[in-house]
């Protein structure tokens, strides 16, 4: 037998990783340098924040570690009476700037985390419902999402967060106001969620594949989330990466206005505060840093969340 009629072997397929790393999704994030850069500064952002407690050089939240001597150290200079010196200086407490921001921008990313999901669950389930139900339910959901729409979103979640802060008893506020602050911030964010969804769900419920579904006798719950849902995802994810902006930035615009997370939970919006106390007095490194901090993750996010809109959107492939 001659080896040109050996039987060929046949390749071994590609595997999962391969094909993610050949789709077009992740060929588009390769060839977009705004995409690749974003993406590594939020990472590292958010890998610092998660990994605060082990990365910081304090815990800035610890009163037996702080030294008030250490209070209004410029960064990079050594303290007169100490001789400690901070990359990022010290605040008024003698806290290292490097340690709080990262244990702030940990609370931060938190609220803002959660509050888009719960967004995204009470919009996703309000626009299918409306989307597959129509007539005067459909009606009667958009008209209060209209509703909403006309007044701005920090509004909204000032006067949640006032409600809700009356029901909670005064011994359980600090340790609830975080959670309050996530169904504030998420209550004033769902219609983006319920509209585009809902638009979407009245445009897929008409093709064939849910009327086979309709057909075997499908539950309508089963149709909307095993069916429907998994093909409007695409603009769901793009909204989601957006809010999540928006909803770091809601967060540090309460926190900044004394209505956020409590004072023994700083994030970005307290830090901002306190900074912005003494910028006239010539500590500017209080402020400067937590500022830069948020606006470099809301920034790349946002960044993100457009060129993933781009990336999913075939008319621009």
């Amino acid at each position: 037998m001659t080896p040109e009629s050996k039987t060929p072997v046949p390749s071994k397929p590609p595997g999962r990783l391969y094909r993610a790393w050949d789709s077009d999704l992740a060929y588009a994030f390769r060839t977009s340098p705004v995409a690749v850069v974003a993406t590594l500064v939020a990472l590292v952002i958010i890998f610092c924040a998660v990994l605060a407690p082990w990365l910081a050089p304090m815990n800035p939240y610890n009163p037996a570690g702080l030294n008030l001597m250490n209070g209004f150290t410029p960064p990079m200079e050594p303290n007169a009476f100490t001789g400690e010196t901070f990359v990022m200086g010290a605040d008024n407490q003698g806290r290292d700037m490097l340690s709080t921001i990262m244990y702030g921008t940990r609370t931060s990313l938190f609220v803002g985390a959660m509050a888009v999901v719960f967004a995204m669950v009470l919009g996703i389930s309000i626009g299918l419902f409306a989307g597959w139900r129509g007539g005067w339910v459909d009606s009667a959901l958009m008209r209060v999402a209209d509703v909403q729409l006309a007044f701005p979103a920090i509004l909204i979640a000032l006067l949640i967060f006032g409600i809700a802060r009356g029901f909670i008893p005064d011994n359980l506020r600090d340790q609830m106001a975080i959670w309050v602050l996530i169904v504030a911030i998420g209550l004033s964010d769902w219609v983006q969620f319920a509209r585009v969804v809902r638009g979407a769900a009245m445009v897929e419920k008409n093709k064939e594949y849910v009327q086979a579904a309709r057909v075997i006798g499908a539950h309508p719950a089963k149709i909307m989330f095993r069916h429907i849902l998994p093909n409007v995802m695409g603009p769901v994810l793009v909204i989601a990466t957006i809010s999540l902006a928006l909803a770091i930035i809601a967060e540090a615009t309460l926190s900044f206005l004394g209505v956020g997370v409590p004072p023994t939970q700083p994030s970005l919006g307290t830090l901002i505060r306190i900074g912005q106390s003494f910028l006239i007095s010539g500590e500017w490194w209080i402020l400067l840093f937590p500022a830069l901090t948020l606006l470099a993750l809301a920034l790349s996010v946002n960044l993100l969340g457009d060129w993933l809109r781009d990336a999913l959107n075939p008319r621009l492939r």
